[in-house]
C-alpha cells in the first residue's frame, strides 16, 4: 500500500492532451525530477510493469506545481502503451533528470531548428535562452499542416518564427534548411544554431552551417537502454571518438558527428520495433 502511495504522489499523470494525430502530451507529478531538470535532459520511463524502459527528453517543467512535461510519437509498443494511460492512472517508472543540460550562456543571438516531434526538445531551450535575454529565431519544419505542435509557445518565446511544411499547407513549402539558409543570408549572425529533430535533418542543417561557419549543436537520441552509461547501446562516434549520449550528451558539436553511422545504427532494430508494435496492437485489441 505505501508503495502504490508513493507512485501515485510521483508519477501520476495529471494532464494530457493529443497535439496531432500521432503526437501527444503528459504532465507527470514529479517533482524531485522537476526540482533539478534543465532543458536538453531526458527521463527514462516505463508504463507499466511489464514495458520496455523508453527515454524521452523533457518538453518542460514547472518546479512549483512539481510537474515534469513529456511529449511523444506515438510509434512503437511502447508509446502505444503508454498512450493508453489517462489522466490520474500512474506511470511504472520515471527517473531522471539524465543526461547533461544544453549550455546556454553567453549566447546572444540563436537560430534553434526543430523538425517534427523534435520540436517538443527545441521549444525548452528556445524559452530558456529568452528567458536569458538572448534573441531567438526559430523554425519548426513538418511534413503537414495537420501535424504542427507547439506554435504558440515558439511565437511566445521567439523574436522570429518560420513555419515550414513539405507540402505548403501552412507556413512556408520548403525544408528547415531553407528557411535558415534564408536568414543567414539575410545579414542574421548567429553565435550558434540548435538543430533537434531527425538524424537526417540535422545532418543536413550541419552540412549548411558548415558552410558559413556558424557552431551548430545537435540532439542525439540513438537506442538507450540504462541512461548511465553501461550499456553502451547509444554509442556515437564524435570527433573521431566513442562518445555515449546518454552521459556525455545528448547535445554534441554537429560538425563532428558522424551522421552516417548513426543512422545505420539506428536501423538495426527496425524489425524489432515493428515486432513490439504489431504485439502491442494485438495486446491492446484484446484488452479493448
Amino acid at each position: 500500500m505505501q508503495k502504490e502511495r508513493i507512485e501515485r504522489i510521483m508519477y501520476q499523470i495529471v494532464r494530457k492532451e493529443s497535439l496531432n494525430p500521432t503526437v501527444s502530451l503528459m504532465e507527470i507529478e514529479a517533482p524531485l525530477i522537476a526540482r533539478k531538470a534543465e532543458p536538453g535532459q531526458f527521463i527514462i520511463f516505463r508504463a507499466k510493469e511489464d514495458s520496455e524502459r523508453v527515454p524521452l527528453t523533457i518538453a518542460d517543467f514547472d518546479r512549483e506545481k512539481g510537474t515534469v512535461t513529456i511529449i511523444y510519437q506515438i510509434v512503437g509498443g511502447a508509446t502505444m502503451e503508454l498512450d493508453t494511460l489517462k489522466a490520474g492512472d500512474c506511470l511504472q517508472d520515471f527517473v531522471g533528470p539524465l543526461g547533461r543540460p544544453s549550455e546556454t550562456d553567453g549566447l546572444k543571438k540563436v537560430a534553434v531548428v526543430g523538425g517534427g516531434v523534435g520540436c517538443a526538445i527545441a521549444y525548452p531551450i528556445a524559452k530558456k535562452l529568452a528567458g536569458l535575454g538572448c534573441e531567438v529565431h526559430s523554425i519548426a519544419g513538418f511534413r503537414n499542416k495537420d501535424l504542427v505542435i507547439l506554435e504558440q509557445q515558439f511565437r511566445d518565446v521567439s523574436t522570429v518564427l518560420k513555419i515550414m511544411t513539405d507540402d505548403g499547407s501552412y507556413g512556408e513549402k520548403g525544408l528547415v534548411t531553407n528557411a535558415l539558409e534564408s536568414l543567414i543570408q539575410a545579414g542574421n549572425e548567429y553565435d550558434e544554431v540548435i538543430a533537434i529533430g531527425p538524424v537526417i535533418m540535422m545532418k543536413f542543417v550541419c552540412q549548411l552551417t558548415k558552410k558559413y561557419n556558424i557552431r551548430t549543436i545537435v540532439s542525439m537520441n540513438p537506442i538507450m537502454i540504462d541512461g548511465t552509461g553501461m550499456c553502451g547501446g547509444c554509442r556515437l562516434t564524435v570527433g573521431g571518438e566513442t562518445k555515449f549520449a546518454c552521459v556525455d550528451g545528448p547535445d554534441f558539436d554537429g560538425h563532428l558527428v558522424d551522421f552516417d553511422e548513426a543512422m545505420h545504427r539506428g536501423t538495426m532494430y527496425r524489425d524489432f520495433e515493428a515486432h513490439a508494435r504489431e504485439a502491442s496492437c494485438n495486446l491492446l485489441k484484446q484488452e479493448g
